[in-house]
């Protein structure tokens, strides 16, 4: 009789954790990380996440995850039935696009080594444009001569793409199907980083 008891107190607790856990990320306008959750939730957290995932998996919202954090999200095959086309008033410039995809698939990686992919140099704007949309941050400086400075892509890079991870990037030929990549040939250096340093007066990005 009383391990019946211990029992239902058991589940009724945990239930009382899922529903807390499912109302921190319904509440949430960002993705919620395990250490945020857990000092909420308990420490049992990633259990209760996989959990909740299992029981959305087959309706409209599904719990997802994007780099460190979680959130509800549209299921991806519903997705287009609820897409509305809209303007933006401000497309990434080739540059940015281009700055961007070297960057997601080379991360940690220099401004140099940006300008050695693309053949050109890379204006500071360039960088502030990507980094005002949250997608890219400075990252640790190389222990080589000058320790120049890295870039990486952040979590909201992850979420806004809709990838749990870096492994699930397209590959550079669904990039160029997909129109987000011209064929020039200097974009083949989204391959492996060529070991040739940057020209030295490489030319101006066309913005």
């Amino acid at each position: 009789m009383i391990k019946e008891v211990t029992d239902a107190g058991e589940a009724e607790a945990r239930i009382g954790k899922l529903r807390l856990l499912e109302a921190l990320l319904f509440a949430s306008a960002e993705p919620l990380d395990e250490e945020t959750l857990a000092s909420r939730v308990g420490p049992d957290v990633a259990l209760l996440l996989d959990e909740l995932r299992a029981h959305y998996a087959p309706r409209g919202v599904n719990l997802a995850r994007t780099g460190a954090g979680w959130s509800f999200r549209t299921a991806t095959d519903l997705a287009p039935l609820l897409r509305q086309e809209e303007e933006v008033s401000r497309k990434l410039s080739r540059a940015a696009i281009e700055t961007l995809a070297i960057l997601a698939y080379h991360q940690p990686v220099t401004r140099a080594e940006i300008e050695a992919i693309r053949g050109v140099a890379t204006s500071k704007g360039t960088l502030d444009i990507l980094m005002e949309h949250g997608w890219i941050r400075p990252g640790r400086r190389r222990e080589t001569p000058g320790r120049p400075l890295t870039w990486v892509t952040t979590d909201h890079f992850l979420d806004h793409f809709g990838l749990e991870s870096l492994r699930d990037l397209p590959s550079v030929e669904d990039l160029r199907a997909a129109g987000l990549l011209d064929s020039r040939p200097v974009l083949l250096g989204l391959g492996p980083m060529a070991d040739e340093a940057p020209p030295a007066t490489p030319p101006s990005e066309e913005e």
